[in-house]
């Protein structure tokens, strides 16, 4: 155990609660409903208030602006909250707004999470681990993100969006509907354009299980039938298969949004 430090010129609210090891630099600012977890480091300039939970050895860089009330004209002050995980990287100037009455009155971020300069992550979002939101990214309020989902550069995502786990979104896209699990969209308006097949890989998934992957993808999105059609057959068809099945389970769920489709009904996988 080993007590806070806290440079001279942060201001720090007395009934803020500090785990051991934490450190505070130069003109920080800490708010007195603000818990940081063990070891967490605000590097300087860092201003962090509201609700705001911090997760053990998450580091937050100069000028981010981290709990302070939503973006959102329907905020009148409710008590709201943010979490964020564990071994998490904020970078500059990123900002990160807590949760609104009309969305569960929670922002949530999971660990291991890396969030580059100047992105923004609104309220009522909800984002898994190992998330990686590169420079100037833009999540709207009440985006549903899963596991291990990378945003390429200066991309946004549409309130009420879902972005399914280990998705990969490219660079100075505009996603404005759910990208599906394993799946990866670009463009603006964004489109489909495969699976993360990259990202696979570079996870350990088993070559058998993205040959069936890739198999349900080719089925789901063809152009004969409905798309409701295509995805029951693929459940049947792939019923033991974890991958599809996730996918399947991730289309059949309700959502203020569109699935997106590859363009021109276009399957290259």
């Amino acid at each position: 155990m080993s007590d806070p430090v806290i440079h001279p010129t942060a201001i720090i609210s007395e009934s803020a609660q500090l785990g051991s090891g934490v450190r505070i630099g130069p003109y920080s600012i800490v708010g007195p409903n603000v818990v940081l977890g063990d070891d967490v480091e605000l590097v300087s300039h860092a201003v962090v208030e509201g609700n705001t939970v911090i997760g053990k050895g998450t580091r937050i860089f100069p000028f981010a602006s981290v709990g302070h009330e939503p973006q959102d004209l329907k905020f009148h002050g409710e008590d709201s909250r943010l979490e964020i995980g564990e071994r998490c990287t904020i970078r500059e100037s990123v900002t990160i707004n807590p949760g609104t009455q009309n969305g569960g009155m929670l922002t949530k971020i999971g660990n291991d999470c890396l969030i580059m300069a100047n992105a923004h992550v609104a309220h009522d979002a909800i984002l898994g681990n190992n998330v990686i939101m590169a420079n100037y990214v833009g999540i709207a309020g009440h985006v549903h993100v899963g596991d291990n989902v990378i945003f390429g550069g200066t991309c946004v995502i549409h309130q009420f969006s879902r972005i399914g786990s280990h998705a990969f979104i490219g660079a100075q896209s505009m996603v404005d509907g759910d990208v599906i699990p394993y799946g990866m969209a670009i463009g603006n308006r964004a489109h489909l354009t495969g699976l993360n097949l990259v990202g696979l890989k570079r996870r350990g998934f088993e070559r058998e299980a993205i040959h069936r992957l890739r198999a349900a993808y080719r089925q789901i999105f063809a152009s004969e039938g409905t798309l409701r059609e295509r995805v029951e057959d693929a459940a049947e068809l792939f019923k033991n298969d974890f991958l599809v099945q996730d996918v399947v389970r991730f289309i059949s769920e309700a959502s203020d949004r569109p699935i997106l489709l590859p363009r021109n009904g276009q399957v290259t996988e």
